[in-house]
């Protein structure tokens, strides 16, 4: 069954204007860029991430990962004698908006860019860059298209939806047992791509797909979905879309009283918020996600939820620290290059390994794509996310770390 060719197009219709648009402003900007950098008194990094509208949490502590990695740098003294500077623009998760941002910040002279949330606004963010000649190294876009385009100045610090797919399917036939499952996607380009990569992973796992279609985000309930989906008893809902929604259908399967042995939602539920707004609904619920900064044992990882602590009063969500290491392996190459010229930035980048980050040793392949990403399964209990089960280096499942 599926509706969700109509959404889609209008998706990629709107990046295509916006990619358009970016293209030809950034191209206007290319030729006054490397000078514009070498008069800069600061290195200036641009930070595109959603800062208002729905997902406005997850786009704050993707900034605050920012500032705590930029501080962290200035406080050594910076890089080349001089400051970083982070430029932060609003994408809102908007292909338009992400193109309009994207274009400010190579207007106002960033040397390259670490950020993104929703794979639909890093899209047309990064026809943009590749317009200007910019890295954009990303935190938290999962979409494979990214890297797959064979532009060479895009990077992540994250994994893929063609990794976390396949291990979300194994964890439902290994662990959980399961022989029917019910796939649900919000239509955009993250939970899309992630809904694909998992059904493929499912039917070559012989397990039995019951329901994969979409549902439309911004809504007060979804009822009829939760309903139409329980009234097929699959043992497993994968819902591939964002925290407001998850949480959304957690109440609804909950006030319902819908049965439903096993919900799961991808790494775009992970956010704290979930559980604020579901409440009780969402005990028991299982995410795939990169692992959480909580999870992190390394001494890196424990200074950096340390200090955002103390910055921020909270726990630190789930891609600032993601995004804390975009920042730093940006300095990185920055200094490896001797120059901030873009072109030498990308170079450098390329040329990275072995980089010790609070997320562990960063390194990137041929695509851009982080060298070794790893996915886990977490849990919610006691109103927050507890770790649940990761693969071992045997291929054997483990209580995660």
């Amino acid at each position: 069954m599926t509706v969700r060719q109509p959404a889609a197009a209008r998706v990629w219709s709107s990046v295509r204007r916006a990619a358009l648009a970016g293209v030809g402003i950034a191209a206007l900007s290319i030729a006054a860029a490397p000078g514009a950098a070498c008069a800069q008194e600061t290195i200036k990094i641009g930070v595109p991430a959603p800062l208002s509208g729905g997902y406005a949490m997850a786009g704050k502590d993707i900034l605050n990962g920012a500032q705590l990695a930029a501080d962290d740098i200035n406080r050594r003294g910076g890089v080349l004698g001089k400051k970083i500077e982070l430029v932060q623009e609003d994408d809102e998760c908007d292909a338009d908006k992400a193109a309009q941002a994207a274009q400010t910040l190579v207007g106002k002279g960033a040397v390259a860019v670490a950020g993104g949330y929703c794979s639909s606004a890093a899209l047309p963010e990064l026809r943009v860059f590749h317009g200007a000649g910019l890295a954009y190294v990303m935190d938290a876009s999962t979409n494979p298209e990214l890297t797959e385009k064979g532009w060479g100045n895009a990077f992540r610090t994250i994994g893929r939806d063609d990794e976390q797919g396949p291990f979300a399917a194994k964890l439902m036939k290994e662990v959980l047992h399961a022989k029917t499952v019910a796939v649900v996607n919000d239509n955009t380009t993250y939970s899309k791509g992630l809904a694909e990569n998992a059904v493929e992973a499912l039917k070559q796992q012989g397990i039995e797909v019951v329901y994969d279609d979409a549902l439309t985000p911004g809504q007060m309930d979804y009822a009829d979905v939760a309903k139409q989906v329980a009234a097929l008893k699959p043992d497993v809902v994968y819902y591939t879309g964002y925290y407001p929604e998850a949480a959304s259908l957690a109440r609804d399967f909950h006030q319902l009283k819908l049965r439903v042995k096993y919900f799961m939602g991808g790494d775009g539920t992970t956010q704290p918020t979930l559980i604020k707004t579901a409440g009780n609904a969402a005990n028991g619920m299982i995410c795939t996600t990169a692992p959480l900064p909580a999870f992190l044992t390394g001494a890196k990882a424990r200074r950096f939820i340390d200090d955002y602590k103390k910055a921020y009063g909270a726990e630190p969500g789930p891609y600032s620290i993601y995004e804390y290491d975009a920042v730093l392996v940006t300095a990185k190459a920055i200094e490896n290059a001797k120059s901030t010229k873009p072109a030498d930035i990308v170079a450098a980048l390329h040329k990275i390994s072995n980089f010790s980050g609070a997320t562990g040793e960063i390194a990137f392949n041929e695509k851009g794509d982080r060298s070794k990403a790893v996915y886990v399964a977490v849990i919610v209990k006691g109103g927050k996310f507890q770790t649940y089960r990761q693969l071992d280096q045997s291929g054997r499942w483990v209580p995660s770390k």
